[in-house]
């Protein structure tokens, strides 16, 4: 339908365009801003180091810091800091969340309005045909649309977060295996030494009689299962320091740089106590967080579909010109000015499944807040549990252990010495170590793993943590008699 259009009318449709264009700019994205919220709310995982390098001289000063880092061994701390500078993934994750927070915002924004030109002519008559249209439902509705950008914008930076502080616990628990994995593999490697003398002087006494085959053939097995052991130690320390270099990033020049640590940091004095931890575990939970933003941009969305679902609205105004011929060359110019209100009819589609569908979104949003609300303490308390089990069972190697350990083993020298017992019974006390000194490493590795799911969960990003517990073999029996 065509109306004249006084010209207050043609003000006001200019008006509203203008402010339509206005608030159509207005959800905006920035990238620094959303590193800046990242570094302040991990900044134990990030020491608000997080950056994108987006030009070559950033990349060099990167490669730089990185090379610096690689020239020592690389400790925990200085092992996140070389991801957060060398990372490609990292980097991606960051151009990634960029572009998502960027696509987030174009949602909040309506359509370029439709501007057409249409000239006819007939014979001497000629017409020009003006129409600039655009979506009134969209402009009528854009708070709501610019309300629910900004929740996905939100999203992407919440996201972005619980990304990087995932990087960073991946990278902190690759470091402690690569770390325990050496250790245990340069340890492995002294027991095969030991392993092969024993044998080769089992061989020597059996030859000159003064061994039976059955002792021979024990040390002879004890040699064997060293072999093996070292083997899959070895296997294990590369493929732990592989693990490590690719979360790291690494080159390949770069990753023949790479030197770890031969052990594990010595234990914390004292554990995290429960009340230091509820102090230090963020009140603004990462994933409760992104739970309830899913929720809340569920609920707008929602509403807004309750109307695009059923309808859709466009406003269109004319200005059509005539000019006709009339006894002169001059003509007779009639311009008429107008607007068409284009309304889409529900006749065979009247939204209802797609208000059904958003229903159970919402729904379904509501019930993973709720869920993730109930599970938050949940999951802290386990992890501070598998934490403070870990620390008290590396503590017990450590202070209990390892000490009657080394007491057996100082006794049977003695005992040695005075040739109240023999070589081969001086190097079965030494095999007897072996698993206690092996899971002394392994009940450290399992403190620092916990130690890093920990300060994850702290801030809302749950990781299951598990543990095994084994001690080694006769610890507490005397080799000699």
């Amino acid at each position: 339908m065509s109306h004249a259009m006084p010209h207050s009318r043609t003000c006001w449709f200019a008006v509203l365009a203008v402010a339509a264009a206005a608030l159509s700019g207005c959800a905006g994205v920035s990238l620094q801003q959303s590193l800046d919220r990242v570094n302040a709310e991990a900044t134990d995982f990030t020491a608000g180091q997080l950056t994108l390098a987006q030009t070559a001289e950033e990349k060099a000063r990167r490669a730089d810091a990185s090379a610096r880092l690689l020239n020592q061994p690389l400790g925990q701390q200085e092992a996140v800091q070389l991801g957060l500078l060398n990372s490609p993934a990292l980097q991606a994750l960051l151009a990634q969340s960029w572009a998502d927070s960027a696509t987030a915002a174009q949602s909040g924004r309506i359509a370029n309005p439709v501007f057409s030109l249409e000239r006819l002519s007939a014979g001497s008559d000629l017409e020009l045909n003006r129409a600039l249209s655009f979506g009134l439902l969209d402009v009528l509705s854009l708070p709501a649309r610019q309300g629910i950008a900004q929740r996905r914008i939100e999203q992407a930076q919440l996201r972005l977060t619980a990304e990087v502080v995932d990087h960073v616990t991946r990278v902190r628990q690759a470091w402690v295996r690569a770390v325990a994995s050496r250790q245990t593999w340069m340890y492995a490697q002294q027991v095969y030494e030991s392993a092969e003398a024993s044998a080769e002087l089992a061989r020597r006494m059996q030859s000159v009689g003064n061994y039976n085959r059955l002792t021979r053939a024990r040390e002879q097995a004890f040699y064997a299962d060293s072999a093996a052991r070292l083997a899959a130690a070895g296997h294990e320390a590369t493929a732990n320091r592989e693990e490590l270099v690719r979360l790291l990033g690494l080159s390949e020049s770069q990753a023949l740089q790479l030197q770890l640590p031969d052990r594990l940091p010595e234990l914390p004095q004292e554990a995290l106590s429960p009340s230091m931890v509820g102090q230090l575990a963020s009140r603004s939970r990462l994933d409760v967080r992104l739970a309830q933003s899913a929720f809340e941009s569920a609920g707008r969305s929602q509403g807004l579909n309750r109307v695009t679902s059923f309808t859709d609205i466009e406003l269109t105004a004319r200005r059509n010109t005539s000019t006709t011929p009339s006894g002169g060359t001059a003509g007779t110019r009639t311009d008429q000015r107008g607007y068409e209100i284009g309304v889409r009819l529900p006749i065979f589609d009247w939204g209802g499944l797609q208000r059904e569908a958003w229903n159970a979104r919402t729904i379904a949003s509501a019930n993973q807040l709720e869920a993730t609300i109930r599970s938050a303490s949940s999951s802290l308390r386990e992890s501070y549990s598998a934490y403070r089990t870990a620390h008290d069972i590396a503590r017990h190697f450590r202070d209990e252990v390892i000490p009657v350990r080394k007491v057996i083993s100082e006794e049977n020298q003695l005992r040695y010495n005075g040739m109240i017992i023999g070589v081969f019974e001086l190097l079965a006390d030494a095999r007897d170590q072996v698993n206690t000194v092996l899971s002394a490493i392994r009940a450290e590795q399992q403190f620092w793993l916990a130690d890093a799911a920990l300060q994850s969960s702290l801030i809302g990003r749950p990781i299951p943590t598990a543990l095994s517990v084994s001690g080694g073999s006769n610890a507490g029996n005397d080799t000699g008699h």
